[in-house]
């Protein structure tokens, strides 16, 4: 235990240099106390060991209770000495802690301090004004603990919740210290493709094996090269941002959009409700649609604007658009006896 305590002492007295404080405390304290006894009359309450660090602690910092204090005029100076001690003190405290604090601001600038978060998104890569959309929609959607991990000589975006660390993206070392290891989601987007690549290899081998990687290319034949890598890493084209965003927010949502706008399989698409419907309720589209074709209603274009996903209460006007998933493009006739046939 006093091992313990003698290097907690080392390193936060000495080496962080606190020591100057430190000593004019104890020095003010050690050398107070015996003159203290010696002006105050005997028997005094003051100078009881029970009492006299009270009022040393509230005398020192100002503050002044005025439960225990001097009654002799030695006392008065002995206690001038005790003040002029604690000013002395709170001056180099407050001189201290506004120095770690500028050394603080300055490791964040530079990117210099290690990551120590757990379950984070590491960002790596920085270009401007793209990286801060990124940011301000993960922001939007919720996402806390953001690590920006990239080559820039500052922090780009200090006004922003995110931890700034800088360094070659395909060192592992810069990765570790950006906290990848430890990270829940990585975002790899950079300048080109062969860097993401790099990267991306990089990534693999630092990040955790239940780490969701997403990698952004702009030539997504490319996709099989990182899949070689690592089948589990997803990869999405460069020039969606939002995109990005929702598959780091919603791991797998970009096959799931790569797969709608391709041939084959369930695809989206649009009819126009024939007036003679009238009007009708979403939830009779969703359900005729539904059973009678194996659709799912994405969204309505009315004269007041597009609604996706409506309300499922919503009453829909007479010729309405219907945007739907279907396995096939349903005829205006199709819907239209689908939508006329009672629903159980």
């Amino acid at each position: 235990m006093s091992f313990f305590l003698s290097r907690l002492v080392a390193r936060w007295v000495l080496d962080r240099g606190w020591l100057l404080p430190v000593a004019v405390v104890v020095v003010v304290f050690a050398t107070s106390w015996p003159l203290m006894a010696l002006a105050e009359p005997a028997g005094s309450e003051l100078v009881r060991p029970g009492n006299y660090w009270w009022y040393f602690v509230v005398t020192t910092t100002t503050v002044g209770y005025g439960d225990f204090f001097p009654e002799t005029v030695g006392g008065h100076f002995v206690g001038g000495y005790v003040i002029a001690g604690g000013l002395a003190t709170l001056t180099t405290v407050f001189t201290k802690l506004a120095s770690v604090l500028e050394q603080a601001k300055g490791r964040r600038m530079q990117g210099t301090e290690a990551v120590r978060a757990t379950g984070h998104t590491v960002l790596v890569g920085y270009a401007a004004g793209r990286t801060e959309r990124i940011v301000a929609q993960l922001l939007a959607d919720g996402v806390t603990g953001l690590v920006l991990c990239a080559e820039a000589p500052v922090h780009p975006m200090p006004a922003q919740p995110v931890q700034f660390v800088r360094g070659e993206p395909t060192a592992a070392g810069v990765l570790a210290k950006a906290g990848v290891p430890r990270a829940a989601a990585v975002l790899v987007d950079m300048a080109d493709d062969n860097e993401a690549l790099a990267v991306a290899v990089t990534v693999d081998h630092t990040a955790a094996p239940a780490a969701h990687v997403v990698v952004t290319l702009r030539d997504l034949e490319r996709a099989d090269l990182v899949r070689y890598v690592d089948p589990r890493i997803r990869c999405v084209q460069w020039h969606t941002p939002r995109m990005v965003t929702e598959e780091l927010t919603s791991p797998g949502i970009a096959e799931v959009y790569a797969e709608l706008m391709t041939a084959g399989g369930a695809d989206t698409f649009s009819v126009t409700l024939p007036e003679s419907l009238g009007r009708l309720p979403a939830s009779r589209c969703r359900i005729a649609l539904g059973r009678a074709f194996g659709a799912t209603v994405l969204a309505t274009r009315t004269g007041d604007g597009l609604v996706v996903n409506p309300a499922w209460d919503a009453e829909l006007p007479a010729g309405v658009v219907l945007y739907y998933v279907a396995p096939r493009r349903l005829t205006g006739a199709e819907v239209e006896t689908a939508l006329r046939t009672p629903v159980p």
